[in-house]
């Protein structure tokens, strides 16, 4: 397989699974550190590349969610919403760090956007909490702790 494929396929997953439909990108991150074929340091860029892009689509949903909020497809169902932009607005942007954790980041992107926060705040510290996240993901599973 092409690395390029490789890192394409991990960027897309990564994507994926910050936006709308499910997907496990640590499973196929970690799955490509332990094969050792590749570079981590590429591998956790480009795992951090498309999850950042796909918070950044979530983010431009929440700019749109009020008109939107209540379709089907929408990544956060109305409750969840509720629950992050109660969140977002008792701790503000810097809950944008918990913007990695399960069930709750999701949302937060989108509550993010749906109040307005300014896309190079939002970036940044998604980027962070984002990349910081694959980064111990790899620490553990290569053994580096």
């Amino acid at each position: 397989m092409s690395a390029l494929a490789v890192y394409g396929g991990l960027f897309l997953t990564a994507f994926i699974a910050a936006t709308i439909l499910p997907a496990q990108s640590e499973l196929a991150l970690a799955g490509l550190l332990l094969g050792g074929a590749y570079p981590p340091a590429l591998l956790i860029a480009a795992a951090s590349a498309g999850n950042v892009a796909g918070s950044v689509v979530n983010w431009m949903l929440g700019r749109l969610a009020e008109r939107y909020r209540d379709r089907r497809w929408f990544p956060a169902s109305p409750a969840a919403l509720d629950r992050a932009q109660a969140w977002y607005r008792r701790y503000g942007y810097w809950s944008l760090l918990a913007s990695w954790m399960p069930f709750v980041g999701d949302p937060l992107t989108v509550a993010a956007g749906l109040l307005r926060e300014p896309l190079w705040r939002f970036f940044l510290l998604v980027a962070i909490a984002k990349t910081g996240r694959y980064l111990v993901l790899a620490a553990f599973t290569l053994g580096w702790t």
